[in-house]
């Protein structure tokens, strides 16, 4: 696809300032990579296409794909997002207020995902976004089919290496869970995988009736 198209298809639905000022408080202090803005749309819209209530999102970030998401989610749905750095959060909370969203509409949990996601309920959610440490994806996969209600999707971001401008290139490990968490989730059988060449590899899933 040619360049142009693909810089029209990112622009297609440009972020508003408080996403700007998310991603920007996202630059300045490093090590938060917030998602792509067709990442951030694709988010939207499945979060809107399944009409979803109750969203996990693991790596909060500075609360740009926070943003997305929960402009998908219907009205009174509350989004549960996780991440281990505190200050990650505090801007993340910023961003949600300055996006117009009631405290009511997210909860934000401090702690490392594989400690948080065991006390979250089982079938309880609609959508489950994964975003925080690669490494650990393969874990995050586990736990999301848990969490997840039938017809439920389970997204995982960068599953594909350095495909986007400006993204850091996946460590040797890091590639290596990759390409386990992309096997795993396409063979298993509780799953309907779809893999994207959005943002660096959106993966997607949905968890089927038993």
């Amino acid at each position: 696809m040619a360049a142009g198209t693909l810089a029209y298809i990112d622009d297609y639905l440009p972020e508003d300032e408080a996403q700007i000022a998310a991603r920007r408080n996202a630059a300045e202090v490093g090590g938060a990579a917030p998602v792509s803005q067709l990442t951030g749309a694709t988010l939207r819209f499945l979060a809107a296409a399944i009409g979803a209530r109750a969203i996990v999102e693991i790596g909060t970030g500075c609360g740009t794909s926070g943003i997305w998401l929960l402009r998908g989610m219907r009205p009174g749905s509350v989004l549960t997002t996780v991440d281990v750095e505190a200050d990650y959060q505090r801007l993340a909370r910023t961003a949600f207020i300055a996006a117009g969203f009631p405290q009511g509409r997210y909860r934000l949990i401090g702690g490392l995902a594989l400690d948080v996601l065991p006390r979250l309920a089982d079938g309880a959610y609609d959508m489950v976004f994964c975003d925080g440490d690669r490494q650990e994806t393969v874990d995050y996969a586990e736990a999301a089919v848990r969490l997840l209600r039938p017809g439920g999707i389970v997204v995982f971001n960068a599953v594909l290496p350095g495909t986007e401008a400006g993204e850091r290139m996946p460590s040797e490990a890091e590639a290596a869970v990759a390409a386990q968490l992309r096997e795993q989730v396409r063979t298993d059988e509780r799953l309907a995988p779809l893999l994207l060449p959005i943002g660096n590899g959106l993966l997607a899933a949905v968890k089927q009736a038993d």
